[in-house]
């Protein structure tokens, strides 16, 4: 794969993931291409024929996040995270454009007692994780040359997430509660990035579906208790449990990847989570 520009399109390229990657893979030398809202909408069937038409890479980040949101507009979050995605393949396939899709650990109940592999069934708790595996079927159903690549627990500079969220709770409070028994690996979007760039400069991009998450495994709780500590944030944290919290999605309590088979492709191990969320608030 020789990189020219405009090879490379990249598809929700303005959220927390893309932004980090749009920037990596320019440094790269990358030629890439930048769709996202409000100027591009996945959905429509034209604009995103439109865009493949121009790649021979597509990078997929687009898709309908909000989680509880998603119960009450499964429509929506369907159009977004499904039958986008299966019209993508479509499109790539007829294209010859090889495609790289983010996924997610929702798309598990979370009740294994181990981490999980490629090859355990998935068995989504709402809306939002059944509709990205739908996505992912419709895409793999399409014929196209693709990579998925789930991820969990991610946080970047580009966007709201648990990180951010526990340092603007701390602004107002003095107490927090926080949630000790969901266990997963906090994720920084710039190694979800790395990964990804170094899988692009292969001969031969690999093909199938990959976990990628920090090394090593935390709860919601020690995770705050590891940001408050670094930024030296004196506030009183209080453990409590998923079932205090009344949600309108369901969320899953073991997030765990096994993450053996990316690795094998990786050059260098895989980081433990400390390290990456340390240099992130070190950045803040």
């Amino acid at each position: 794969m020789t990189k020219k520009a405009g090879q490379i399109v990249l598809l929700g390229g303005r959220g927390m993931l893309g932004t980090d990657l749009d920037r990596a893979l320019q440094q790269a030398g990358f030629g890439v291409e930048v769709f996202d809202l409000p100027d591009f909408d996945i959905t429509d069937a034209g604009q995103l024929r439109a865009a493949v038409g121009r790649s021979d890479v597509i990078i997929n980040c687009a898709a309908y996040t909000n989680v509880d949101g998603a119960e009450a507009d499964a429509e929506s979050a369907y159009d977004v995270n499904a039958a986008a995605v299966g019209r993508l393949g479509d499109l790539a396939k007829a294209n010859d454009s090889y495609v790289v899709h983010i996924s997610t650990d929702f798309v598990f109940d979370g009740r294994k007692s181990g981490p999980y592999v490629e090859q355990d069934a998935p068995n989504p708790l709402g809306a939002y994780g059944r509709t990205k595996y739908q996505g992912e079927q419709l895409l793999a159903a399409g014929g196209c040359r693709h990579c998925i690549i789930r991820v969990q627990w991610t946080y970047g500079a580009a966007g709201a997430n648990f990180v951010s969220k526990m340092i603007e709770l701390s602004k107002t409070r003095n107490q927090l509660k926080v949630i000790d028994d969901q266990i997963g690996s906090p994720t920084a979007t710039t190694e979800v990035v790395g990964v990804i760039c170094e899988l692009l400069s292969r001969d031969n991009p690999p093909e199938g579906l990959y976990h990628f998450a920090a090394a090593g495994q935390v709860s919601r709780y020690d995770q705050a208790r590891f940001i408050f500590d670094k930024l030296g944030v004196d506030i009183d944290i209080k453990p409590c449990k998923t079932s205090d919290y009344a949600s309108a999605a369901a969320r899953p309590l073991n997030s765990r990847f096994n993450c053996e088979k990316i690795q094998r492709l990786l050059s260098a191990p895989i980081r433990d989570w400390q390290g990456p969320l340390e240099e992130f608030l070190e950045c803040l």
